[in-house]
Order: structure tokens, then sequence, then C-alpha cells
């Protein structure tokens, strides 16, 4: 009965006219940067962090929410119409859907990827609704040293799920850790780190280091491959609903993929694009039809849609919940969540039960919102993706200017940006991922303030992170997920599920 109280209470929240207007406007956004390649959730939701500061913030968060999950809609349209995927999740839906629209069954690859993700995204929510207050009832337990070693745990994971080369990985989250501690000391009120710059005395702002690493990186890369896209534009479609062998077909690898997707989504690390992988090869190996694999399976299309939709919705558990962002977008959301004044963790369904139940019960009518945009729109998103780019990217680079310097009013923000923007570019180049940067930047000073109070609250005796149970429990986890990587099949399955290329 509570929960049913409690979603009546998000209810009236979400059908508010205007959190239904920005619900509807977050998941058209998302929609429209899925189809654009080169534009993603974590570089769009860095651009209108600065829109945010003006809006109330469960409208904010909705909005914010709404482009996560939208944007995962809107890249299977082009990954199946033009074979080019507009979200790294979309790459393995390309693989089938393409073909599927190449033999003129583009409506039923488009419905079969709508209806999988519609059905994925409820039953993550109902997840997310369902364990979401019990898991921050057990987090209310945690004291200073418990969570302190919950963000160790959530790095090394990060770390562990990272693309590419274990070492880079933590490289970029001891940058992440160096660049958290830029700044005064909370303590002492000594400047640390800021080269006798009085701009960088209450740190570096984290809209600045998004949009530069996410945004302006992106921009960089994008012309450096000549800016221009091509694609197959698809024959008129026409019928747009699946027989019933479709059904029949399609219905198990939804189930599994959602099932698979919701849990791989809580983990730390990309859980939508991992859950897409998996989800695809698990088909490929128990599937009657595995030779039409890759030549127009509708499982190949089911599937993996299925399990980035409930990926990208159950990765918002850990982060309502926990505090703790389990992804690069995750860390957007906190990171609107302390400019918004509120400050993420388990407190926040007590203190904001109208904001916790609202953002879950917009998850619902935005997926509905997803289901009737993306099927009659799907000759504007064709048009869409044909745009040049050297017509998109003065506008999105003045945006991320004007959007930074709105902050302070200061132009030392936008070098500040261009030089994250600088880095990322060099990252990208270096294979090293920036998202165990960002999470890093986000927790280092959380984890120096749990630390310090952990410390001072056992008068500076350090084993009271072993002594205590959860603490010991989630350091012990941490060290085993690290010592997997170290193991030959676990090394050899991870490098193959992290390929999104």
């Amino acid at each position: 009965m509570e929960l049913i109280s409690n979603l009546g209470l998000g209810l009236g929240v979400a059908l508010t006219p205007i959190n239904l207007l920005y619900c509807l406007v977050g998941v058209f956004l998302g929609t429209l940067i899925g189809v654009l390649p080169g534009l993603g959730p974590t570089a769009t939701i860095s651009m209108l962090l600065p829109m945010t500061f003006v809006l109330p913030p469960v409208s904010a968060l909705i909005m914010l929410a709404g482009i996560y999950y939208g944007s995962q809609y809107g890249g299977s349209t082009t990954s199946i119409l033009v074979n080019l995927p507009g979200e790294a999740a979309s790459v393995v839906t390309a693989l089938d859907g393409y073909q599927m629209a190449l033999q003129g069954r583009a409506g039923v690859a488009l419905a079969t990827a709508a209806i999988g993700s519609f059905f994925a995204g409820t039953v993550a929510t109902l997840l997310l609704a369902l364990f979401a207050p019990p898991l921050a009832e057990v987090a209310l337990k945690f004291g200073p040293a418990d969570y302190f070693s919950l963000m160790v745990l959530g790095l090394v994971a990060s770390v562990v799920l990272a693309h590419g080369s274990l070492l880079h990985a933590i490289g970029m989250v001891v940058v992440g850790l160096l660049l958290g501690l830029v700044g005064s000391d909370v303590t002492s009120g000594g400047q640390r780190f800021t080269f006798g710059l009085p701009q960088l005395a209450d740190g570096i702002g984290f809209v600045v280091v998004a949009m530069g690493m996410f945004g302006l990186s992106e921009i960089i890369r994008n012309l450096e491959g000549g800016g221009e896209r091509s694609g197959l534009i698809t024959k008129k479609i026409t019928s747009l609903m699946p027989t019933r062998r479709d059904w029949k077909r399609m219905t198990g690898p939804i189930l599994r993929g959602t099932a698979l997707g919701s849990f791989l989504g809580i983990l730390p690390g990309s859980g939508s694009i991992l859950g897409a992988f998996a989800a695809y090869s698990l088909e490929k190996k128990i599937s009657k039809n595995s030779k039409q694999f890759g030549r127009g399976a509708i499982e190949g299309v089911a599937a993996p849609e299925s399990a980035n939709n409930a990926g990208a919705q159950t990765s918002f558990i850990p982060m309502l919940t926990l505090g703790i962002p389990s992804n690069p977008v995750m860390a957007l959301m906190v990171g609107a969540m302390i400019i918004q004044g509120i400050q993420p963790g388990p407190s926040v369904i007590s203190e904001q039960p109208a904001l916790f139940w609202g953002i879950i019960v917009s998850m619902w009518i935005g997926n509905l919102f997803l289901v009737i945009l993306n099927l009659p729109l799907i000759g504007l998103w064709v048009r869409i993706i044909m745009v040049p780019y050297r017509f998109l990217y003065p506008a999105i680079l003045a945006f991320c200017a004007i959007g930074v310097f709105s902050l302070n009013n200061s132009e030392f923000d936008i070098y500040l940006m261009a030089l994250f923007g600088l880095l990322g570019y060099v990252f990208s180049k270096l294979d090293c991922e920036p998202a165990p940067m960002l999470l890093a930047f986000i927790l280092g000073p959380l984890m120096e303030e749990y630390l310090r109070r952990a410390m001072l609250m056992s008068r500076g005796d350090p084993m009271v992170f072993l002594r205590r149970p959860i603490s010991a429990t989630l350091l012990v986890i941490a060290l085993l997920t690290m010592l997997l990587v170290f193991i030959p099949a676990f090394s050899k399955t991870r490098e193959e599920a992290l390929v999104d290329e």
C-alpha cells in the first residue's frame, strides 16, 4: 500500500503541466541527439546544465532523465534506416536492423525496436520503484567509513568496466581525483593546486569539465573525420506491424534482453552499451536462427534494444539511492542535483519524496511519449540526419561558450573549457576513456570528506575501515573485482564485450 501511495504522489507531480512539458522536451531532445551521430546524452546534458539553474529541481531532473533514456530510442532509428548508429549502444542494432531495412522490412524493425524499448523501459522503471526505497533504507545505516569504501568500490568497478587498457583507466581515475583536489581545503581553508590563480580558489567547475571533455572534444573528433555524414536512405516505409511469426521470434529476446540489461545497468560503467552487446551475444548463441544473425534477424534488433533501454533506466538506482553515479550521465545528474542544492544519497527519498517519485513516474510517461514520437516522426529524423555537420558544430560551440560563461560571468571558464576540450581530444587519441575521470572528479571530494570524517571519529585509526562489517565487505568486493581482471578468461571476455566499434 505504501508503494501505491508513493506512486500516487509521483503521479501528481509528474502530471502537472510544467513537468509534462519538460518530460516531452527531454525525450524529444533525447531522440534528436540519439539520431545525430557526434552528439550524445553526455555532451548534450553537460551543455544544458546551465539552463537547469533557473528551473525547479523536479522539472530540471525530469528533463535531463528524459534526454538520457530518449537518446537510446533515437540511436536505433538511424541504425536501422541508414546504418549509422547515433549511440554506441545502437551499434549492435545496426547489424541486423539495417539488413531488415534493405529487405524492405524497415517498418517492422523500427516497430520491434520501439516495442522492445517500451517494454524494457516500463519493467526497469518498475524495478526502480520496487528496489530503490529498501536499498535507500539500508544505505541510511552507512557511516563515513562505509561510504568511503562504497565509493572505492564504485571507482574500481568503473576501472574494470572501462574500455581499453586497464592502466589507462587507472590513470584517468587518478587524474580525476587530482582535479577534484583543486581549490580551497574545506577544513583548513588553504588553497591547493591553484597555481596562484584566484579563479581556481573555489575549484574547477563540474560543468566546465563536462562540457570540455565531452562537448568540445566531440566536435574536434567529428571535424577531424571530415564532419560529413553519408548513408543510404531506405525506401518508403509502409507496414509497421510485425507478423505473428515476428512476435513469436521477438518475445523471448525482449524478455531476456530486459532482464540482462536491467542487471548490467546497475553496475558502474556503460551499462546500456554492455547490456546491448551481451544480449546480442546471448541471443546469437541460443537462437535457433543463429545463421540469420547479421542478415536481418529480428532477434538481433529486439534483444539489444531492450537491453540498452533497461540498462539506461536501472542506472538511476545507485544514483538516486546511494548518490553513486554508475556512468558519466549519472555523474552529470548528480552534478545537477548538487547545483539545485540537493544532496544526492539515501536521504533524497525521505527529504524529497515528491522529487524522487516524480522522476520515477515521469519515466513511465516519457516511455509512452517516446513510442508516440518515434514512429510518426521517422521522416523528420531521416532529414535531420542528412544535415551537414559544418552547419551544426558552430551552433553547438556557441551554445557551450554561452552556457559556461553564464555560470560565473567569467571568461576564464571559457578558456578552461577549451583546455579540457583539447585534453579530451588528446585522451581519445591515447585511447583513454574520459568516463572514469569524470566519475573520479565527482566522487573525489566526497571520498576525501568521508575519509576525514571516518578518521576523526576513529581518532586516526585506519583499521576502522576493516572493523565495520559493511566497509570491510565493500573493500573485499572491490579487491576481488580488481583481481578478476587478471583472470585470463575474464580479461578476454571483458575485451570482447567492451568493443563498440
